[in-house]
């Protein structure tokens, strides 16, 4: 079983440069998205991947991803393309032994911009980069599968 502990955090874009990193974009539609558990389908250039996560708590839950072949992947977005995604651009950052995951939403969540970092335990210790403003964690409206239902225009 795999377990998923990320916290999240907003962005000061001032005091980063987005353009000197790694990145790439990401489509996410949701084809089941529930209050406890999702089954998520990603696509990223040519990888795709179902995701299942489960019991979800803001800062850890159960997640399950496969990879699936990218023509598949079309074929199930295109047979959920009346259901809201979620578009976005995923830079990639290394810092103090972490990898910090930028995402910058696009569409109906345009000028949000979430810092995520994959953690080995709850009370794990780590740095934040000075770009690191405050934590999201445990505000639910920044959780993916939500700001598929609420975008943030509409916050």
């Amino acid at each position: 079983m795999g377990v998923e502990i990320e916290r999240k955090f907003l962005v000061d874009l001032k005091k980063i440069d987005l353009n000197s990193l790694k990145s790439t974009a990401i489509k996410q539609y949701y084809l089941l998205n529930e209050e406890t558990r999702s089954i998520r389908l990603r696509i990223s250039n040519k990888d795709a991947y179902l995701t299942i996560k489960t019991n979800k708590t803001p800062i850890k839950r159960n997640e399950y991803e496969y990879t699936i072949p990218i023509q598949e992947a079309l074929t199930l977005a295109a047979d959920f393309k009346d259901k809201d995604h979620i578009e976005k651009t995923r830079y990639f950052y290394d810092h103090k032994d972490h990898l910090w995951e930028i995402d910058v939403f696009h569409s109906k969540n345009s000028g949000l911009v979430v810092a995520e970092i994959e953690l080995l335990s709850e009370d794990e210790s780590f740095e934040k980069p000075e770009w690191i403003k405050e934590e999201v964690t445990n505000d639910t409206r920044y959780l993916n599968a939500n700001l598929v239902k609420h975008p943030f225009s509409e916050w």
